[in-house]
């Protein structure tokens, strides 16, 4: 049976765990996926899941590489002066007509909320450097957008975990601790769900669209790690009270922020439904799809 992405052919560029995910679903729904990387093991790794891997090892991509394309997922992560992604696809989509252009971003754009619920209105306030270097890449992207009259998605992502990236090997190494800052929450989306969501927005692709990707359920990281070890049968973690000063430079900024988001555009999408609406839901199938 023919897909409904029949003679669509995706870009990704920069070809990590949510976005191979995206592939392997675009691919089941007929798209045709490329994908850039920069040395012959991850190109073997990217062919061997029926990608054509895109040879960007010279620092860019060589002329008609991106020739054919109708799409372009973009996840590759940020610097000070936005996506070095985009540095690397644009010549070769310049005078290009495009059907969509996906980014991959992030919630942290919008900085410490003091836990408040926020959606897609509140305006961003980014606090670290990853974060400023995303939205100049989603501004980045957008220009290309215009210019090639391509739908855009910008779809912000919370605490990414699924199947490989979970907590189950420090949970079952009795490794886990868990920091009690009181009323700090954190959002979280399954990688399925975000492949799911994407390739929902590249479906039914608009002039620009704004997204969050969260699973709309917060939760402290001490409801989580507990909630994950009671799955597992396994003790409760250490739970560590707040100090600020003994956390790593990159886990204090974690704690640094607090929002709980707001999921309703998610929801939204045209033929997209959460297949995990909750943490609890993710980690049962991850646990019963492990070894």
């Amino acid at each position: 049976m023919t897909g409904r992405l029949a003679g669509r052919h995706v870009a990704l560029i920069g070809a990590g765990y949510a976005a191979v995910e995206f592939a392997r679903q675009a691919m089941a729904a007929g798209a045709r996926v490329s994908a850039t990387c920069r040395d012959a093991r991850r190109a073997e790794s990217l062919a061997a899941a029926g990608i054509a891997p895109l040879d960007a090892s010279p620092g860019h991509l060589a002329p008609g590489t991106l020739a054919g394309v109708t799409d372009v997922l973009a996840s590759t992560p940020p610097g000070e002066a936005g996506c070095p992604g985009l540095a690397l696809a644009a010549p070769g989509l310049a005078g290009a007509r495009l059907d969509w252009i996906g980014y991959l971003s992030s919630t942290a754009v919008y900085g410490n909320c003091g836990g408040d619920w926020i959606d897609e209105t509140r305006p961003p306030a980014p606090q670290t450097a990853d974060a400023r270097g995303r939205l100049i890449a989603e501004a980045g992207w957008s220009k290309l957008a215009a210019a090639t009259g391509a739908g855009y998605d910008i779809l912000r992502i919370a605490g990414i975990y699924g199947p490989g990236r979970n907590l189950l090997t420090l949970l079952r190494a009795g490794q886990g601790r868990a920091v009690d800052k009181p009323g700090q929450v954190f959002n979280r989306i399954h990688r399925d769900d975000i492949a799911g969501a994407t390739l929902a927005a590249m479906s039914a692709p608009q002039q620009e669209r704004l997204t969050n990707l969260a699973d709309g359920n917060p939760c402290s990281t001490v409801e989580l790690m507990s909630g994950v070890a009671r799955m597992l049968n396994l003790p409760a973690p250490a739970i560590l009270p707040w100090d600020p000063a003994s956390l790593p430079p990159g886990m204090a900024a974690f704690y640094a922020e607090n929002r709980r988001l707001r999921n309703d555009r998610l929801l939204a999408l045209p033929g997209f439904g959460l297949r995990f609406p909750d943490w609890q839901a993710g980690y049962r199938a991850i646990i019963a799809d492990a070894p």
